[in-house]
């Protein structure tokens, strides 16, 4: 179990290993997309790179980068993620919309 801190928000949320940072921001309400990735977004399987978060604490706690990942996000630092393509195996703390 691990907790996952949302800082624009001021918000935390239990997640349990291996939960979906996506789908655990959505079910509490936490919005991961600017204006176009809301309408645009791809529902989660990695196509359009608009659910991009920053790491800030507890990157050695979240799966490892998909090959998805390094493609769309070539050009970011390492500690940006697409949320639906990482698992939260521990603590960690995000901000969304980077």
């Amino acid at each position: 179990m691990g907790n996952i801190k949302f800082i624009k928000e001021d918000k935390e949320v239990v997640a349990a290993d291996g939960a979906n940072l996506r789908l655990k921001a959505i079910q509490n309400n936490i919005d991961l997309y600017k204006f176009i990735g809301k309408v645009t977004n791809c529902g989660g399987n990695g196509q359009c790179g608009t659910c991009i978060v920053e790491i800030v604490e507890g990157i050695e706690n979240l799966s490892s980068r998909t090959d998805v990942e390094n493609k769309k996000l070539k050009k970011k630092p390492d500690n940006y993620r697409l949320a639906c393509q990482t698992m939260v195996n521990g603590p960690v703390s995000v901000v969304t919309k980077p």
